[in-house]
């Protein structure tokens, strides 16, 4: 379990493993002749991942291997290994130190499903693009299969898979709240969030010879917990939260704004013994689970307090005791302030240590500038790999998001702390995208992240950062303690556009507009120069409802970001669109919403082409309102909690996507039928305030492409969130 203290000890400060002798691979290898080309007998570590190999810093595994190469280890890789038997998984031979798995840079559910649960034809990471290289819950798979390989080896399981299934959590596709990946995987220790720290320590304390189940005070990890350890303060929330006195047991959802190492009011705590992992039972109804009364921790034991979660039989059932886990967890995310939190599984504990502390800058640029090759496998031969040829001329410049929209995986996974790589770091990867990668044709097609704009920005406080327990920076309005000044941006594009031979800088990640809004100066750099005659955008919505239930901004907001971006394009003399994002169905959406929201496109000339329905991803907080017609983002309690309007019927999410294409003559029956029912027919007709024909034009029933916009142009709203 961890120990105090917010300082990390440096990613590069430990003494290299042994094999470091065996200098560095000029590609990690994927196959016994390369290790034998190398004069390796053996792996010390090997990764198996879901996506092609690509020696990337934008791909987990490359970015892994590549940090625990510069540590010492001898790595290997597998990529996309035949699940059917675990002879793949022992091509490298036997790792001298541990597996390492990750299904890759998607939820492999995600990645192979649709919102309506219809199969894919084609995976992204893979090479040619290539549908069923890799299974379902592909972390599970593979790490049976591993211990099938070889049983004593350690297996270590992380990556986004398994980030967002640390804990009981609603599976969309099954339709059932499942228990925490570790125990289906069977595997020692699951790392979450961005992994450097927690696989570096992993990796040197098992190359040590240390025992996987010692390993217990590792930020950003879970693990299989036999007891709560003595001198653990323990918080149970395993009931909704209720009126009382004020010597209840601790909110896990107060703020700590006022005292950042606070777990609660202030006192002593007298020293009494916690309960054993599993105190009133697992088989004890749900509703009649009271809040155990225990001491208030002292300001500084909040590293070693314990918050117990429902169980997982509690939250498979009860929607109330599901949502009220859900808000726990999120408010236990800030890396300054967050807790332990534990959850019974049958007969077993799951331990989640608190997020791992952000990287430095300097490590930041450690870590990307480590010697990838910056292509695919020479394995893979000329064969494209679709993702790759999205990234192959972009720069990450930074990572974590603090919007918190309640729908991205991004708030569970690489959390709301911005992690930042200097100017300078920066500017000599471009010259690496420059001088390395094939194909290079001068234009930069990406300096991002996460987001566009959120590089350097950051509380003005970082006391008050550590302590703020808060989902979003910027709802419902932009934090007074934020600095949103741009000006660190704008220097790096101008830098990066000085840079011999770029032609030309684009900017393609998702642009935080309310942010944008707040720097003209920003948005007059970015429409001058770094926009390639589209710019993407996500109001997600137009109405307050859903809005709400997404933590993203009114409409004003993007109206007055796009005064700007048309102002500033005029004056540059050039002609850009912004392309904006819509999600249909997503909670608290109401058929009146999308009908206010197509009256909207159709208004502004927007025709989309492909639209997204909302897809809720396992952990998300909007998730767990699909699951639960409950709203998390409120403290919950046993009645009289806020209803959540869900579009959960299959009619009803194809009625809120045929809103999003109103323009198409193969949605017009779907919608006259909607708009009778909701006494809207006054919008049906020729008028130009009506938003479809009476009549079904002879030969245009079947699904008809999208026509050009005026006098916009044309624009699609497809978007990989």
């Amino acid at each position: 379990m961890v120990s105090p203290g917010l300082v990390p000890r440096t990613l590069f400060s430990r003494r290299k493993f042994w094999a470091e002798s065996f200098g560095i691979a000029p590609v990690l290898p994927t196959s016994r002749a390369e290790m034998d080309a190398l004069g390796w007998e053996s792996c010390d570590v090997v990764l198996i991942t879901g996506d092609a190999y690509v020696d990337h810093p934008s791909f987990g595994a490359a970015l892994i291997g590549r940090l625990l190469e510069a540590q010492g280890f001898r790595v290997g890789i597998i990529a996309q290994p035949d699940w059917r038997s675990a002879q793949a998984f022992g091509a490298l031979g036997r790792p001298n130190v541990f597996y390492g798995i990750t299904a890759g840079n998607m939820d492999s559910m995600v990645n192979h499903y649709t919102s309506d649960r219809r199969r894919r034809s084609d995976d992204a990471y893979t090479p040619g693009g290539v549908a069923g290289r890799r299974p379902d819950r592909a972390v599970t798979v593979y790490a049976r299969r591993c211990r099938e390989a070889f049983a004593d080896v350690p297996v270590i399981i992380g990556g986004i898979e398994a980030s967002l299934r640390r804990i009981a959590h609603y599976d969309y596709w099954a339709d059932a709240v499942h228990g925490s990946v570790l125990l289906d995987t069977g595997a020692d220790l699951l790392v979450y969030g961005n992994a450097e720290r927690a696989i570096v320590e992993i990796a040197h304390r098992l190359g040590a010879g240390e025992d996987p189940s010692s390993i217990t005070d590792v930020r950003g990890t879970a693990f299989v917990a036999r007891e709560i350890p003595a001198g653990w303060a323990v918080i149970d929330s395993r009931s909704v939260d209720a009126p009382g006195p004020v010597t209840a047991p601790d909110n896990p959802y107060a703020s700590a704004a006022a005292s950042p190492g606070a777990s609660g009011a202030g006192g002593d705590a007298p020293a009494t013994s916690p309960p054993a992992c599993g105190a009133a039972g697992s088989g004890q109804a749900a509703a009649d689970l009271v809040p155990l009364r225990v001491p208030r921790a002292r300001r500084t034991d909040r590293a070693r307090t314990v918050i117990r979660l429902p169980d997982h039989a509690a939250v498979a059932t009860d929607p109330v005791l599901y949502a009220h886990a859900s808000r726990v967890l999120h408010v236990e995310s800030n890396p300054g302030n967050a807790r332990a939190l534990v959850q019974r599984h049958g007969e077993r504990d799951v331990w989640l240590n608190p997020p791992p502390l952000p990287l430095s800058t300097p490590e930041m640029d450690a870590v990307y500038e480590l010697p990838y090759t910056r292509r695919p496998h020479p394995s893979h031969g000329e064969t494209k790999i679709p993702a790759y040829e999205m990234i192959r001329f972009s720069v990450t410049i930074m990572r974590g998001c603090f919007g918190g929209c309640t729908f991205c995986s991004i708030t569970e996974h690489e959390g709301r702390i911005i992690q930042n790589r200097s100017e300078a770091s920066v500017l000599r990867e471009i010259g690496e995208v420059r001088d390395r990668v094939p194909g290079f044709t001068g234009v930069i097609s990406d300096l991002g992240g996460p987001t566009a704009n959120m590089y350097r920005l950051a509380c003005r406080d970082p006391q008050v950062e550590a302590a703020c327990r808060r989902p979003s920076c910027v709802h419902p309005g932009i934090c007074p303690n934020l600095n949103t000044d741009h000006s660190s941006l704008i220097g790096l594009y101008r830098k990066a556009r000085q840079v011999p031979g770029v032609k030309k800088v684009l900017v393609a990640s998702g642009l935080r507009y309310d942010l944008a809004a707040t720097s003209p100066d920003y948005v007059k750099e970015l429409a001058t120069h770094h926009v390639g005659g589209y710019l993407k955008i996500a109001p997600e919505h137009t109405e307050a409802g859903p809005l709400s239930k997404m933590l993203k901004p009114g409409i004003g907001t993007y109206d007055r970001f796009k005064s700007l971006f048309d102002r500033y394009s005029r004056e540059a003399g050039k002609a850009q669109y912004l392309i904006p994002y819509f999600i249909a169905a997503h909670p608290g959406t109401t058929d009146a919403d999308m009908l206010q929201l197509a009256l909207w496109l159709k208004k502004n000339g927007f025709r989309a082409d492909q639209v997204q329905a909302f897809l809720p991803s396992p952990l998300a907080t909007a998730t767990a309102m699909y699951h639960t017609s409950l709203n998390p983002l409120r403290p919950l309690k046993r009645s009289a909690n806020e209803p959540v309007h869900i579009a959960r019927a299959p009619e009803v999410r194809r009625l809120h996507k045929a809103f999003l294409r109103y323009h198409d003559p193969a949605n017009w029956p779907l919608l006259r039928e909607a708009l009778r029912r909701m006494n809207r027919s006054d919008l049906i007709g020729n008028g130009p305030h009506q938003l479809i024909p009476l009549h079904q034009p002879a030969g245009q029933a079947h699904r008809a492409p999208a026509t050009r916009a005026r006098p916009k142009r044309p624009f699609k709203t497809q978007h990989s969130r």
